[in-house]
This record gives C-alpha cells, sequence and structure tokens, in this order.
C-alpha cells in the first residue's frame, strides 16, 4: 500500500497561512513517504488524505481539518514508530520545563524569601531545564534515525 497524493487546492492563494498549512502538510506526507510504513498507519494516512480530498470546506475550516489531520498522523507515529519532526522533543520539554521545574523552583523561592512575587523567577530555570532535556532526546532520536526531515510550525 502506497500514501495517496493530495490534491491541489485552488481555493487556497499562496500568501495565506492555508497555503503554508497545505504545503507543510504536503510536506510532511512527502516525508513519510520515504519511510517503511506498517500498513494501519497508512491506511491511517490515506483516511485523512481522503477525507481532506473530498472536503467542501474553504478557509479556516479547511485550515481546522488539514491542523487536526496532522496533529493524529504524527501522534500516531510518534506514539508506534517513535518517529518524530525535528525539534519535536525540544517544544515539547520546553512547556514540561516551564511546569515541572520552573514553576516549583519559583515557589521554593518565593516561600524561602517570604515573597510569593518571586515565583516568576523560576520560569527561566525551567526553560532552560526542559530545553536542554528536549535537545538531547531530539540528538538521540537523530542518531538513531528516527526523526523526519521537516519542522512542524504552528
Amino acid at each position: 500500500m502506497n500514501i495517496k497524493e493530495l490534491n491541489q487546492r485552488q481555493d487556497i492563494s499562496t500568501e495565506d497561512k492555508q497555503y503554508k498549512v497545505y504545503t507543510q502538510f504536503a510536506a510532511l506526507l512527502n516525508e513519510l513517504r520515504k519511510r517503511e510504513l506498517p500498513e494501519n498507519i497508512e491506511k491511517l494516512i490515506n483516511d485523512a488524505i481522503d477525507e481532506i480530498n473530498a472536503s467542501s470546506l474553504t478557509g479556516s475550516q479547511l485550515f481546522k481539518l488539514i491542523r487536526q489531520k496532522q496533529t493524529s498522523i504524527l501522534k500516531q507515529i510518534e506514539k508506534e514508530l517513535k518517529i518524530v519532526p525535528i525539534n519535536y522533543y525540544r517544544n515539547l520539554w520546553m512547556i514540561f520545563g516551564f511546569t515541572s521545574f520552573g514553576l516549583p523552583i519559583g515557589v521554593a523561592i518565593g516561600l524561602s524569601l517570604g515573597n510569593i512575587a518571586y515565583l516568576g523567577v523560576g520560569l527561566p530555570f525551567g526553560f532552560v531545564i526542559g530545553y536542554a532535556i528536549g535537545s538531547s532526546m531530539d540528538k538521540k532520536a537523530v542518531a538513531e534515525g528516527r526523526q523526519l526531515n521537516i519542522e512542524i510550525k504552528n
């Protein structure tokens, strides 16, 4: 089974944000075509392509549908195959760093100084910790050949 082609849409102008999302999704599909994927993943991708190709949605509704399908595909390939786009772990761990490390550090600093206004002081520490962990995981993914040659931008 092969991954189907995404139809070119005439209703998207090249300056729109929708065009960028549409071309990013097409680039993701091209990257996935280069990989050997299990049949269930290919079926999921082909179903998403069929739904987008058959859709009469335009504008923000089409944009939302493409984003939704792209996210579901990326989650599934990460879950089953551990294949991720560029900077996937960095972006994920920056958020974890803020919440898991930054806030507790800030609370500890604020409570030790007797002024909870210092809560925000820990956020940069959490950011740096999360960034470092995520970057090291991305490097590991590259070394193991589990990284797609595309960066997903929101």
